[in-house]
């Protein structure tokens, strides 16, 4: 039993307390932000490290055993999402403290980003279905407020589309929910991984499988169920938009990694199927929607759609080869995605606009933009020797090892119209010249952000590009670990002693 276990919730639960109880004195709230994004790091750095070599690590809350209890545990999928969540908390809040003002500052925005890193880290940690609805419900209010945060009348229509749809996800999810324990009598997912295989009606549990499907597709942005995402990611401040963009589409990811490795493994024939075809599509229609967007946020946004494709297409091919290549995508997506959407807010905090027609010659004012720019382009679209590079041949690799040339061809083809997306926004807000009635503007702005305002956006940019990089070039460790993730997941044996032996 490791009680460590509650840190990455009660580090930023704390937090969060802390930043509402001063919530007058911006100073409080922002070394708030930053020291607990620290702690959050340092904690779950540690717990890594515990769960790489003493294994699973499990823990019972309540003094209750398993399957009644409070359940937490943390395999190496769970400490990789651990891992990068706090990179990212730690790397938005310090962007935060320029980008984000005083009246947002008023309006919680600290305490909220740290219910946020809550309900995300819960989601990672919990062994329990319908504690993981719980930990969903709370990322949903902190993030619709977050989304809301500036009340521009944009901002307030991404909002109410986002908090609609995702409601009904969320009703979806309890419904699901409530058929599983019809079924079983349980909601432990260790326990639900033994007894769902005793239930004689095995078209009911396919079915009832469909259900955690549409619902985590929906949180997922998976195709037919992404139209959400572009109206609105593209409408709250930037630093929103990168956390957003970097993990919030992930967690529905790693639910449906979970469910689909522990949980509803007796007809992968049939699911992971499904799971092919919505992973294609997901591709296409992600990168044909960023290839007709003429704003820097909105392009990136239905980026974030086709990205997610690929994941998907590693966990339907439920091979150790996939199962890794998707772990490591998942990693890799979020370092580049968010980076993107945090270059986004420095071109727009130079120039006035995000407006791609509008920007222009940011290469020959600001040629260290350009290049951070370049990096993460790249490894979004798979550039080598970059972190995307080794995610999507991984994923290559994985189809090509089972015969999935479709899916397979259509990745690579999608990697083409992705590197046209990051093209079109180099060519038009770096490399073609500003029109002669923007540029005193942007003079202006410049001037108006100074050289300290300017560092603290530019620090995060140059992390996060900087581990991309390292990434990339290093990537043998960092494979391995996500082997190792995927080789637990198809033994979920280890999963269900670590949870059931503690009882």
């Amino acid at each position: 039993m490791n009680l460590l276990l509650i840190l990455p919730i009660a580090i930023p639960l704390t937090a969060a307390t802390i930043a509402l109880l001063f919530r007058k004195s911006s100073f409080v709230q922002r070394a708030t932000g930053v020291v607990g994004m620290v702690a959050l790091l340092a904690s779950v750095i540690y717990l890594t490290w515990q769960t790489y070599t003493d294994g699973i690590q499990a823990v019972q809350l309540g003094d209750w055993a398993a399957p009644f209890g409070i359940t937490l545990v943390m395999d190496l999928l769970s400490a990789a999402m651990l891992v990068i969540t706090a990179i990212m908390g730690l790397l938005v809040s310090i962007y935060s403290l320029y980008d984000i003002d005083k009246v947002k500052e008023q309006y919680y925005y600290y305490p909220l980003l740290h219910i946020l890193l809550i309900g995300i880290n819960g989601s990672f940690l919990t062994g329990d279905l319908f504690n993981l609805y719980v930990w969903f419900e709370v990322m949903l209010i902190s993030s619709f407020i977050l989304l809301a945060l500036g009340n521009r009348k944009t901002q307030l229509q991404g909002a109410v589309k986002y908090v609609i749809i995702n409601l009904v996800s969320s009703l979806v999810f309890l419904f699901g929910v409530a058929m599983v324990y019809g079924m079983t009598g349980t909601l432990n997912m260790a326990d639900l991984a033994v007894k769902i295989g005793e239930v004689e009606n095995t078209g009911l549990v396919t079915a009832v499988s469909m259900i955690f499907i549409v619902s985590f597709g929906i949180k997922a942005a998976i195709f037919p169920l992404f139209f959400w995402l572009p109206a609105s990611y593209h409408t709250p401040p930037v630093a929103v938009s990168a956390i957003f963009g970097g993990l919030l589409t992930k967690v529905g990811v790693y639910a449906l990694i979970r469910v689909f490795t522990l949980i509803f493994t007796h007809d992968i024939g049939y699911t992971h199927t499904i799971l092919i075809w919505v992973a294609g599509f997901t591709m296409v229609c992600g990168v044909l929607g960023a290839a007709a967007q003429m704003e820097f946020r909105k392009v990136l946004s239905f980026h974030i759609v086709s990205q997610i494709g690929y994941m998907i297409m590693g966990l339907a091919f439920n091979t150790k080869l996939g199962l890794m290549g998707a772990i490591f995508y998942i990693i890799h997506n979020i370092l580049a995605k968010s980076n993107l959407f945090l270059i986004s807010g420095i071109a727009q905090k130079l120039t006035g606009t995000f407006e791609l027609k509008q920007l222009g010659g940011l290469y020959r004012q600001y040629p260290w933009l350009a290049v951070l720019f370049l990096i993460s382009a790249f490894a979004l679209a798979g550039f080598p020797p970059l972190s995307g590079f080794w995610a999507k041949l991984s994923l290559v690799k994985a189809g090509l090892e089972i015969e999935q040339y479709v899916i397979t061809g259509v990745a690579i083809l999608v990697g083409l119209l992705t590197l046209f997306s990051m093209v079109k926004i180099w060519s038009y807000a770096f490399w073609m010249p500003m029109e002669e009635e923007n540029k005193s503007e942007q003079f202006g702005k410049m001037k108006l952000m100074g050289a300290g305002g300017l560092n603290l956006l530019v620090t995060p940019v140059i992390a996060l590009a900087a581990i991309i990089i390292i990434v990339g070039l290093f990537a043998e460790p960092f494979l391995s670990f996500c082997m190792l993730a995927a080789e637990q997941l198809l033994n979920p044996e280890l999963y269900i002693e670590s949870v059931l032996g503690e009882s």
